[in-house]
Order: C-alpha cells, then structure tokens, then sequence
C-alpha cells in the first residue's frame, strides 16, 4: 500500500500572462481536465521551450496544467537568498501552497493529491528554478545586507526545493484551507523486480 499524508491548502493563486510569471492570490480553484479555470497554463497541449525535452517550438501534452510549493520550502528558499521579507508563493507562478507537506518538492511522479471535493492532482515532475524566474525575483525583493540579490541566487537556494508541477486527473473545486491527502506513488513489487532486471541487463 503506498504511503499517504494529510496536509493542508494554505492559499491558492490563479491568472499570469505571458509577460509576468505571477498569479494572483483568490479564494478556490475550479480544476478541470485540462487545468484550472482561468489560469493562463490552462490546455491540453503546450509549446517545448529552449530547455525542453523536445525541440523548442514542438507541441506536445501539458504535464504542467498546475504548480505547487510549501510554506515550509519558501522559507527555505527565503533563507538561502537572505531576503528581507517572506518569500511570496504567488512570486513564483504557483496556483497552489501548502502547509505540512514534508519535502514537496521530493514526492514522486505519480504522485496522487486528493481534496475534499473529490478533485485529483497527479504529479509528473519537479519544477527546477529558473534564470527568467530569478531576474523577476532579483528585481522585486531585497537583501537583508542591502546589497542587490544577483539573478542566479534563486537558482542556488532553490536548487532541491522549488515545488511541483502536474495534471489534474479527476475535475473538482480546491479552497483555501481544504485538507489534502497525499498518497505518495511506489512503484508495486512485481514491477520493481521487473525494472531491476532490465536495469541489470
């Protein structure tokens, strides 16, 4: 049986354009099968980018319908860049924060989030930090030195704790302070010896 925890919705975000990789803090999300109502990350398919997978330029599936971080992790990050105020979920793009989750940003692809309202998250991939998203927050936050943040300190604190990206896998509505149960994926046993022999082949 896979392992499962309880933690909670601390605030959610919704909206972002092109030009601005923030989200605006609301009271609920209405996730659907191609994302979150509302939300500029909404579709079934996306564009690659420069770093991609693919080349840049080729359509394929959105594996990141949403994206999630902790409090627990911010502070981390806030930590590492020495800031001189909280670190803003709603400052890094993400539609969801939550609270006593720990190492979200280490939970496994297959990953199944589970709210009240019946509404499924799976997770595909961790969200590695980025140099855009660090000029942004270089640009808005302070030091508590003074001195101005460089554009890759982002990059340093948030090496291992930048949160999640994923696709919703079951329609449902997700509210600040809802419960939300993580069963955490392990792969069955059956399956394990299978990847181990063909890893040893």
């Amino acid at each position: 049986m896979n392992k499962k925890i309880t933690g909670i919705v601390e605030s959610v975000y919704l909206g972002g354009d092109v030009d601005d990789l923030s989200k605006d803090l609301c009271i609920g999300l209405q996730a659907e099968l191609d994302g979150f109502v509302n939300d500029r990350h909404r579709s079934l398919q996306r564009e690659c980018w420069e770093h991609d997978k693919q080349k840049e330029g080729t359509i394929r599936r959105n594996e990141r319908q949403w994206s999630a971080v902790s409090v627990e992790e911010l502070k981390t990050i806030e930590q590492g860049m020495n800031l001189s105020e909280p670190l803003r979920a709603s400052s890094l793009g993400a539609n969801l924060c939550f609270k006593g989750i720990p190492a979200l940003s280490e939970l496994p692809r297959g990953t199944i989030l589970t709210f009240p309202s019946g509404a499924e998250l799976m997770v595909e991939e961790y969200n590695p930090p980025c140099l855009d998203m660090g000029k942004k927050l270089a640009a808005i936050y302070s030091c508590r030195s003074g001195e101005p943040l460089s554009d890759t300190v982002f990059s340093d604190a948030a090496k291992f704790s930048r949160g999640l990206v994923g696709v919703i896998d079951v329609a449902g509505r997700i509210n600040t302070g809802d419960a939300v149960t993580v069963e955490i994926y392990k792969p069955p046993l059956w399956l394990q010896r299978k990847t181990k022999a063909y890893n040893n082949q």
